[in-house]
């Protein structure tokens, strides 16, 4: 999982749902966990 500042390119990809979780912006992506990713 990557700690990135924004993940606007992430959350565009196909598969993709924005989860928050303890004050934290993740991206969970089913199809491809490659896309995972964390912010804040």
């Amino acid at each position: 999982m990557k700690v990135r500042a924004s993940l606007k390119s992430l959350k565009d990809k196909p598969g993709s749902i924005v989860v928050r979780r303890r004050g934290k912006v993740f991206v969970i992506n089913k199809k491809n966990p490659r896309w995972k990713g964390r912010q804040g």
